[in-house]
């Protein structure tokens, strides 16, 4: 049954809880929301309160969802995104040129975002809107003018251009120790991180222990996501192993967020991987900037 509307809560502690999911942490959060870390503290404890359940288990330096709250954010996450597309839609002229680019979540949070602010500043003339999703959608249909997306090739439409590989490697923050992943017994003591989202073997880490004969390994626990880029920041908190698609730890790799640990012998690999679309030619020129800092920014970070 659904709630009454008088009883929804206040669209601020929504949005104060979607901000801490997308990045599950209150310190980025209260970035992207320009508050306070307490600030969003209270949101979150008073969000809760106004629903009488735990959303979130706080531990130390780390959050985790309930399923209750994960069950939440997956809705909540999905209504704010709709939210900010219509309301960038309808938003006055700034004066600026628009361009419109929509990717997963992963690739939009832990790729394109860090790296927007430097298009920014050599662009200012030019407005660039992010729509986050995984849904393949008509871009022309929907008034969008460029898509990242994640395929393997007899996928993709025609005129797509392959923008990065994909490679997968373990990784794990420098704190837990670990240079290697060479036998059954270093994941004794181990949680491994596990991407709970659309079956994709080499993403699974039964997919790997079965290929390095270690069906039986018995890690310490498994935490899982449906959310990549949720599991990459649970990595850099220390929280357990994970499978790091190599185009998008790369820079946690090289500022020493993140480790690499050697394996025995090479991991699946994927013929998945990310692909440019344009919705239509010829490109008006802030699009085409936009392709060329695109291409330029895959060329320079895509880790090999």
């Amino acid at each position: 049954m659904s709630a009454p509307l008088v009883r929804l809560p206040s669209l601020d502690l929504v949005r104060g809880f979607v901000a801490v999911g997308r990045r599950m942490s209150i310190t980025l959060a209260a970035q992207d929301l320009c508050l306070t870390q307490s600030a969003v503290s209270r949101q979150i404890h008073a969000l809760e309160d106004a629903l009488g359940i735990k959303l979130l288990v706080r531990g130390h330096r780390s959050i985790a969802f309930t399923p209750e709250g994960e069950r939440l954010f997956r809705s909540a996450d999905s209504a704010v995104q709709q939210l900010q597309d219509v309301v960038g839609e309808l938003k006055g002229p700034s004066g600026r040129r628009m361009v419109t680019i929509t990717s997963t979540m992963g690739l939009t949070g832990l790729w394109l975002m860090p790296r927007l602010g430097n298009f920014l500043q050599r662009h200012p003339e030019i407005e660039v809107r992010v729509s986050a999703n995984s849904r393949a959608v008509d871009l022309k249909a929907e008034g969008i003018d460029l898509a990242i997306r994640y395929g393997a090739p007899g996928a993709m439409p025609e005129g797509a251009e392959l923008l990065l590989k994909e490679t997968i490697v373990p990784v794990a923050h420098p704190s837990l120790g670990l240079t290697a992943l060479d036998s059954p017994e270093v994941l004794a003591g181990q949680v491994l991180l596990e991407f709970d989202g659309p079956f994709r073997p080499w993403l699974q880490w039964s997919e790997w222990l079965a290929r390095f004969g270690w069906e039986g390994a018995k890690p310490r626990g498994v935490l899982r996501f449906n959310v990549y880029d949720q599991l990459v920041h649970a990595a850099v908190a220390g929280q357990g192993i994970a499978l790091g698609r190599l185009p998008l730890v790369s820079p946690m790799l090289a500022d020493g967020r993140l480790v690499r640990l050697t394996i025995p012998r090479p991991g699946p690999h994927p013929e998945h991987a990310f692909w440019l679309l344009h919705a239509e030619a010829p490109l008006r020129p802030e699009v085409a900037a936009v392709v060329a800092w695109v291409r330029e920014e895959a060329a320079g970070g895509s880790g090999k």
